[in-house]
């Protein structure tokens, strides 16, 4: 096969496997083999009734609109980021604009039970608009779905419904008004229902909290902090297999902090022990924690305990 045939079969396949965009709900609309949605700007589908084609769907596209979608128990991969979910159990997605989504093969069944699609432009003008950023489940993974217990799913199978409701009525001066509280009453229960996650999955999350200890214990102890700075937010959450969004969402939940700020108090108990069993500069110190800088480490410690480095020195061996 000559150089040149090569080229166009990797350019193909290429342009095959790469995202395709999804700007308009219209879009959505005909690649699921529906009707044009009733408004141009938010849509719920609700597949109990209605018959959506998943195969003219692009296996992998990127959203321009928000998307919250019910997916019961079902077999099958979904795309979503750089990972895959397997749907053994049933949950509540979020999505956002510019995320990649979609099916893993042909075979995959993921249709949903509901799925509630919204333009951005929808929120214009109402506070919504700017909160609705501050819901971090938007920017969770889908491994980090929302598992609804049978009462939670009957609170937000209502509000589907109501919202469902609303938009094949009539449309007036309050239409718009009804559906974005509607639509923020969901957002309001899925955050406590993801609270009430954070909570009762305490096994999981004590199994967590262990290997996140022996994730940054290993990275003070083994040379990475020299090798590679502070250790960010991102790292923690990739070797633990989770969203940096998640991660710091269930240690508020758990221990009233961001990841931020468990590793900066992760990063202040090892210079404890650095500056009370070494005798290392506290420039050596902030060296081998990862600081480039001795004067950031300072400020930092300074700021969490109230003495500066060597101040905490010599009370401590004052004792």
């Amino acid at each position: 096969m000559s150089s040149a045939i090569i080229f166009i079969f990797q350019a193909m396949n290429k342009e095959e496997n790469s995202p395709k965009k999804m700007g308009s709900l219209a879009d959505a609309h005909r690649a699921f083999g529906l009707l044009k949605p009733q408004h141009p700007l938010v849509s719920l589908i609700n597949g109990s009734y209605t018959q959506v084609s998943e195969f003219s769907i692009p296996h992998y596209h990127v959203l321009g609109f928000y998307k919250i979608s019910y997916k019961p128990k079902l077999t099958g991969k979904l795309r979503y980021g750089q990972n895959y979910y397997d749907f053994d159990e049933g949950g509540l997605l979020f999505a956002s604009p510019g995320q990649v989504v979609g099916s893993h093969d042909n075979d995959a069944s993921v249709c949903s039970e509901y799925t509630l699609l919204i333009h951005p432009d929808f929120f214009l003008g109402y506070s919504l608009a700017k909160s609705i950023k501050q819901y971090g489940f938007f920017s969770y993974s889908t491994r980090e779905t929302l598992h609804l217990s049978e009462e939670e799913k009957a609170t937000i199978f209502d509000i589907f419904k109501m919202i469902e409701k609303e938009l094949a009525s009539r449309i007036d001066d309050f239409s718009q008004d009804v559906v974005i509280s509607q639509i923020e009453l969901l957002l309001n229960y899925a955050n406590r229902f993801y609270k009430r996650q954070f909570i009762t999955r305490k096994a999981v999350n004590n199994d967590l909290l262990e290997k996140l200890e022996a994730v940054l214990d290993h990275y003070f102890t083994n040379q990475t902090a020299v090798n590679e700075g502070l250790p960010t937010v991102g790292y923690l959450a990739e070797q633990v297999n989770l969203s940096p969004s998640y991660l710091s969402d269930m240690l508020r939940s758990l221990l009233g902090q961001n990841a931020q700020q468990y590793i900066h108090d992760k990063l202040i108990e090892k210079a404890k022990e650095n500056l009370s069993t070494t005798n290392l500069t506290v420039r050596e110190v902030a060296y081998a924690l990862g600081f480039e800088h001795s004067q950031s480490f300072s400020k930092l410690f300074k700021t969490k305990t109230s003495l500066s480095p060597l101040e905490f020195r010599r009370s401590f061996h004052a004792v």
